[in-house]
């Protein structure tokens, strides 16, 4: 009988994932340096392969790799805001509509589950676990839409945008907006209504998330503007 072929991934390849995932997370943050050695002793690997998938995800637009500086993770822009989050909000769009076709009652039930957990977040200001939750929602309509290139489109848009959809904090009306949001959502997935879950997810990622997005970055460019206009501290005199 013929053999399948064995598929051999190279080292950095294997290491690509879970840096992306770091930076999903918010361990990894827009603007700070990446840490090579910190990282080599975490997977126990030389930097060499290290280097080649931090290049991957310069390709991919989550880093920015400096000439003598080494990888920063990527700020969003108010451009990647124009160019990308309409493409998200028709990933989502469409993923809303394919998940009320398929999705089982245990699905629905599941939807629900997690929403009720990510409200349990909610009222407790416990926004870490909350933004996991929630990243954890929106990933399910995805899988329950059964569309396997749909979803990989998904991820990819994703880690673009990562700080600004799972990792950035909120305002306050921002969060009880993308909380009423959400409600909406499921109550429409529990009734089947396609036309309107779809409406209501693109209008979330062009809304609420873009705002929080756009917040994000007028917040980033004032701190960064602070800190250039403070003076150095005085060095101090020796005794």
């Amino acid at each position: 009988m013929p053999s399948s072929p064995i598929i051999r991934h190279s080292l950095h390849e294997s290491l690509v994932a879970p840096l992306r995932e770091m930076i999903l997370q918010g361990e990894l943050r827009p603007g700070e340096k990446v840490p090579e050695e910190q990282l080599c002793e975490r997977f126990g690997v030389s930097r060499t392969p290290i280097r080649e998938a931090l290049k991957v995800l310069a390709a991919e637009g989550v880093l920015q790799i400096l000439p003598h500086r080494g990888a920063i993770v990527a700020r969003i822009t108010e451009e990647q805001i124009e160019e990308l989050f309409p493409i998200m909000a028709s990933l989502e769009r469409l993923a809303g509509r394919l998940a009320c076709a398929r999705a089982s009652d245990d699905d629905i039930a599941r939807m629900r589950a997690l929403h009720e957990q990510m409200m349990v977040h909610f009222e407790r200001d416990e926004e870490a676990e909350y933004l996991r939750h929630n990243r954890l929602i929106h990933e399910a309509f995805f899988e329950i839409a059964g569309n396997a290139t749909l979803s990989a489109y998904y991820q990819q848009i994703l880690t673009r945008i990562h700080a600004c959809r799972f990792v950035v904090r909120k305002n306050r009306e921002h969060w009880e907006t993308a909380v009423d949001e959400h409600k909406a959502m499921i109550e429409a997935l529990e009734a089947r209504d396609a036309p309107r879950l779809a409406d209501l997810m693109e209008r979330h990622v062009m809304g609420t998330t873009a705002g929080i997005a756009r917040a994000f970055i007028a917040r980033s460019m004032a701190n960064a503007a602070a800190e250039a206009a403070s003076p150095p501290l005085p060095a101090i005199q020796p005794a």
